[in-house]
């Protein structure tokens, strides 16, 4: 982009920021005089002000920021209309037309959050659909308790009184929609953070109408109108932010606000709670949506309630699994070795024990020479090649390295077959990345005997990496520990290293 581009855009958004600036505050203008003056022209001026003013700031929106998914805006704006059609209709008591506008408006707010919300991918998307749901049931056992049911006993049953007892079902679905989206935003989405303010403002106002449609309350028709305006003018200010161009894409969210979903929840069940007392007049068909709605928030609490332990209980499990685990290889770690015979003496008690050190030939120059991803790919494929030798109630386990630990139940002869057939696994040369690279291995063997204690996990370590360490110096391919000792008992008390560390050092 050359400077005068430059020049020109940055002329552009300081003229829209200007003009911008303008028509928010021409309708924060209209709004405070349409509180303080009761005036039917003056109300429908003021509408007809801030709507258009919307409009424009969606417009401006649209055409500076070029969104991928233009479309919910179209049908916010067509929303806005509708609604403000319907609030002008009612003042003048047209009816039906005025419902008819009101209720197409809601139907375009409730695509356009639909389409917005269908592309996000989410972890764990179910227990969020069913705490959104949850909150919803809980504002509806509200909504029939408080508005619905009075709202159809103090009314002849018409197409008005359903239409007026429509209104707060569709504010339920309208807060479910909110709920999920709220809990699906992240902080740098601000456009739909001011999309959400404008929601709520737009479920305020509809909860005022409701009121004074019961008889609860007496608001006046100004204080009304307000929460609509203020919807009008957060929807025009959140097109105006550079994030409205990417809601509706595709993308993974993790969900967060758990603690407050949570709460929410709470509250819908200290409303259910509330019901026995507050419709203790309840006739039956009040009864039986009441206890039928209780029973499903019930039943989602419950749901709920599973879902959380088990997911509770998969998060312990992978926890422990990480703490036992090597992630490279999958095996065993050191620690979780070390508590091996300990965690299961009953299974190791009656039976010989054997434990083979093995230590991979050359390691430290393939690491050297290809680098230590070859390395990693190297340590996984010899740990996949020990894993096919030994059996099902053998042990195995990354001890640091290229070492590796297999602990079985065998005596000296079959732990001398497995030493051969580990051994065996490593003649092939590893096909990796860098390609063929042969290696080969050295196991050292110690035997002891758990029923007499005589021997502990790191008695048989110590020997057996001894063992290895002869077996490597004597290229022997295998040793065992008592055979190293008889032979030269100096020079094994000589040569033993640190446990963990191996002749070829590893990363």
């Amino acid at each position: 982009m050359t400077s005068t581009e430059e020049q020109s855009t940055d002329q552009q958004d300081r003229f829209g920021m200007w003009w911008s600036a303008l028509i928010i505050g021409v309708s924060a203008v209209a709004i405070g005089l349409s509180l303080f003056i009761d005036s039917t022209l003056l109300s429908f001026c003021t509408m007809t002000v801030v709507v258009a003013g919307s409009l424009a700031m969606i417009g401006y929106g649209l055409r500076r920021y070029r969104p991928t998914r233009p479309l919910p805006w179209y049908l916010l704006s067509a929303s806005a209309v509708l609604f403000a059609a319907g609030t002008a209709l009612r003042d003048f008591t047209v009816t039906p037309f005025d419902d008819l506008c009101t209720l197409a408006g809601y139907f375009g707010i409730g695509v356009a959050a639909t389409l917005w919300l269908r592309p996000r991918q989410v972890r764990a998307d179910y227990d969020l659909l069913l705490d959104s749901a949850l909150i919803g049931l809980g504002t509806l056992l509200a909504s029939w308790t408080f508005l619905i049911s009075p709202i159809l006993q103090s009314h002849a049953t018409t197409v008005n009184t359903v239409v007026a007892a429509t209104y707060p079902v569709l504010d339920a679905l309208l807060l479910t929609l909110v709920s999920h989206s709220v809990a699906t935003s992240t902080r740098s989405e601000t456009s739909l953070r001011l999309l959400h303010v404008g929601l709520i403002a737009i479920l305020l106002g509809d909860l005022g109408y409701s009121l004074e449609t019961v008889g609860t309350a007496q608001i006046g028709h100004e204080i009304l109108l307000a929460p609509l305006l203020v919807a009008y003018t957060v929807v025009g200010v959140a097109a105006l932010h550079p994030t409205m161009a990417g809601l509706g894409e595709p993308r993974r969210i993790h969900p967060h606000h758990s603690r407050q979903r949570a709460s929410a929840i709470a509250v819908a069940l200290i409303v259910a709670s509330l019901v026995p007392v507050v419709g203790s007049s309840l006739d039956t068909l009040d009864r039986v949506v009441v206890s039928s709605l209780f029973a499903l928030l019930l039943i989602g609490v419950l749901v709920r309630s599973e879902r959380a332990i088990v997911r509770s209980a998969r998060s312990e499990r992978r926890a422990q699994y990480q703490a036992d685990h090597d992630m490279l290889t999958g095996l065993l770690n050191r620690s979780a070795l070390l508590r091996a015979l300990n965690r299961n003496h009953e299974h190791w008690l009656e039976q010989p024990l054997s434990l083979l050190f093995i230590d991979l030939d050359g390691f430290k120059m393939v690491n050297d020479s290809y680098g230590h991803a070859v390395g990693d790919e190297l340590i996984a494929n010899a740990a996949s090649r020990i894993r096919r030798v030994i059996r099902r109630d053998d042990v195995v386990a990354r001890y640091g390295g290229d070492e590796f630990v297999v602990l079985a139940p065998l005596g000296g002869q079959d732990a001398a077959t497995l030493a051969e057939r580990l051994l065996g696994a490593f003649v092939r040369p590893f096909e990796l990345s860098a390609g063929e690279i042969p290696i080969t291995a050295s196991v050292g063997i110690a035997c002891g005997n758990p029923r007499s204690y005589d021997a502990s996990i790191y008695d048989l370590i110590r020997d057996a990496d001894l063992a290895m360490y002869h077996a490597k110096e004597y290229a022997l391919g295998y040793a065992f520990s008592d055979d190293v000792r008889h032979s030269a008992p100096d020079q094994g008390h000589r040569n033993w290293r640190p446990v963990g560390r191996s002749a070829s050092t590893a990363v």
